[in-house]
């Protein structure tokens, strides 16, 4: 830990930090009023079965599906986060393909909002490694989970230690740590938005996804969720299952959302494909997605 310690202190003094991403960091599409980037969790299938290799993934964002961004989920690449060979070769792709790497899930690596303060700690410094590989790639975020246990307000006052610690270590390299509604009390977006009201530091935010509203009382409004995390939000994240003929998907009114995401809150970045289906393959649960984006996008541009 020591070791990397010292990257984040040299990181501050012989680097410039990366601008902190904007809530209108990217260019829009041609056409639509926010950019569209592929995260890793539509492959997941492939990526855990091996039938894709996790290095190729620029490559295959650009190549199979036209996506120029890509968003990196850890558990593919557990191990590797310090291989310098494996980073540089992932970087080499993107770069090869014209791809910008947006960011880094991070799950598996302990809860930041552990009621123990040491397995706390721990938790936080087992987070460094995907800040320093997010830094290396060019990434702007690493997405991180708000997990704890105990009360309502027990969980959000660890929650917010726990994210506060990791964010001012992500600070000195330019960087975000961006929390997802993705289970417990996290799935409610008062609650989450109130955490991050606490925190209160610039480079701590939210990354609003279309689903992942189920809380222990039942489900959460999602459209109501995503209002409220919005104003934190320095990604998003378009969670898709399932399509009608007219290829809307079922679940989620993508123009209803994306009139809080866009017009309301004037949210012009990246907005990231996830299909989490079974009834279409990953490769055609993605174009869906993406052909749904661009379709509600384009409306939304001309109102």
């Amino acid at each position: 830990m020591n070791s990397r310690r010292s990257f984040l202190r040299s990181a501050a003094v012989a680097a410039a930090a990366l601008p902190f991403a904007s809530r209108s960091m990217a260019e829009a599409e041609p056409g639509l009023p926010f950019k569209i980037s592929l995260a890793g969790w539509s492959l997941h299938l492939s990526f855990f079965t091996g039938k894709l290799s996790h290095l190729d993934f620029p490559l295959i964002a650009k190549r199979d599906f036209g996506i120029s961004a890509v968003e990196y989920v850890n558990q593919f690449w557990m191990g590797k986060a310090t291989d310098q060979d494996y980073l540089k070769g992932l970087k080499q792709r993107a770069d090869d393909n014209g791809v910008t790497s947006v960011l880094i899930m991070c799950d598996r690596e302990g809860n930041l909002g552990d009621p123990d303060e040491a397995k706390r700690k721990k938790a936080v410094d087992n987070h460094v490694k995907w800040l320093e590989a997010a830094k290396f790639l060019g990434c702007h975020s690493i997405r991180v989970n708000a997990h704890s246990s105990g009360t309502r307000e027990e969980q959000a006052k660890l929650a917010a230690d726990g994210l506060a610690q990791l964010s001012n270590l992500a600070k000195p390299l330019g960087l975000n740590v961006i929390v997802e509604n993705h289970g417990g009390f996290s799935s409610d977006g008062q609650w989450l938005s109130n955490v991050i009201k606490s925190v209160n530091l610039p480079n701590c935010g939210t990354l609003p996804d279309f689903g992942n509203f189920k809380i222990a009382t039942g489900e959460y409004d999602r459209y109501q969720g995503v209002d409220e995390m919005m104003p934190f939000a320095k990604g998003v994240s378009a969670k898709s299952h399932d399509f009608d003929p007219a290829g809307n998907e079922t679940h989620t009114d993508y123009t209803k959302m994306l009139d809080i995401v866009v017009k309301k809150h004037g949210y012009h970045g990246y907005i990231g494909v996830e299909y989490e289906g079974k009834l279409l393959s990953e490769p055609d649960g993605i174009k869906a997605t993406t052909a749904l984006l661009k379709r509600a996008g384009a409306a939304l541009a001309k109102k």
